[in-house]
C-alpha cells in the first residue's frame, strides 16, 4: 500500500503530538514541525499528501505559509485554528485551504475529515493521469483531443492524433506498420506503406518543428516505431 505523508504545522507540542496520533491511528504517516519556518523546509524538501497547519505560527504565518503552498502546488490544506472569526475562515478558504477546523476540535471528526479530503484528492489526481498522457514534453490530452509539444499545442489530424496516442499508450512496445495500420484506420493492413510512412513523415516533422532539440519517435528497421526514451 502506498505510503500518506501528512505534514502536521502546529506550535503548541501537545496538540502537535495528539494530531500526529490521529494521523498514525488511520495508518498514514505524520511531520510534525512546529514553526513557519520549519514548515517551508519540509514543504521544499519533500513531497505531500496532506498539509494541517495551525494559523498562529512562529516565524512565519499560517496565512504566508498557505499562499506559498497554493502558488506552487495542488496539496489538500485543512486549517486548524483557535481563529474562530468568520471572515478569517472565509479568506483562508479563498486563499486555498480546503478545509477549516476550529479549536477545540472533535478527534473522529478530524480522523473523518483527513480521509475525506485524501480520498477526494486521490480521485482528482487518478483522473488527472486518465486524462493526460505524457512523453518528454510531449503531452496528449485524451479528453480534449490536443497535442501539446514543448508548451506549445500543435495541430495534428484525426489520424495523426490517434498514431501518438497508441505510441504513447504502450511507450516500450515496438509498434509494426500493421499493428498501426489496423488499429488507428481499423481496416486489414495489405502491406501498403505508404499510407503509414507519409503519417509518420508528417507526424514526425510537427513534433520537430515544436522543439528541435527533441527526437519522439524512433524506427525500428525491420519492425516498426516506437518512442524514443
Amino acid at each position: 500500500m502506498e505510503q500518506i505523508n501528512i505534514l502536521v504545522v502546529e506550535d503548541d507540542n501537545d496538540i502537535n503530538q495528539l494530531l500526529c496520533n490521529i494521523i498514525r491511528k488511520s495508518g498514514y504517516v505524520p511531520q510534525p514541525a512546529f514553526s513557519g519556518t520549519e514548515a517551508i523546509i519540509y514543504l521544499e524538501r519533500s513531497e505531500w499528501d496532506l498539509v494541517l497547519l495551525d494559523l498562529m505560527l512562529p516565524g512565519m504565518t499560517g496565512e504566508e505559509i498557505l499562499g506559498k503552498i497554493t502558488e506552487q502546488n495542488l496539496v489538500p490544506v485543512i486549517i486548524i485554528s483557535a481563529k474562530l472569526e468568520q471572515q478569517t475562515k472565509i479568506e483562508a478558504l479563498r486563499t486555498g485551504a480546503d478545509d477549516y477546523i476550529t479549536k477545540p476540535f472533535d478527534i473522529e471528526e478530524v480522523s473523518a475529515r483527513i480521509d475525506s479530503h485524501l480520498r477526494r484528492s486521490r480521485r482528482t489526481t487518478q483522473q488527472q493521469h486518465q486524462k493526460t498522457v505524457t512523453h518528454k514534453d510531449l503531452f496528449i490530452d485524451t479528453e480534449a483531443k490536443t497535442v501539446e509539444v514543448n508548451g506549445h499545442e500543435i495541430s495534428v489530424t484525426a489520424r495523426e492524433y490517434a498514431i501518438l496516442e497508441l505510441l504513447l499508450s504502450s511507450p516500450k512496445k515496438v509498434f509494426t506498420k500493421a499493428n498501426l495500420f489496423e488499429s488507428v484506420w481499423q481496416e486489414e493492413f495489405r502491406g501498403d506503406d505508404n499510407t503509414i510512412n507519409v503519417h509518420m513523415s508528417n507526424i514526425r516533422n510537427k513534433l520537430a518543428r515544436a522543439n528541435p532539440a527533441e527526437e519522439y519517435i524512433e524506427t525500428i528497421w525491420g519492425m516498426g516505431y516506437r518512442l524514443k526514451t
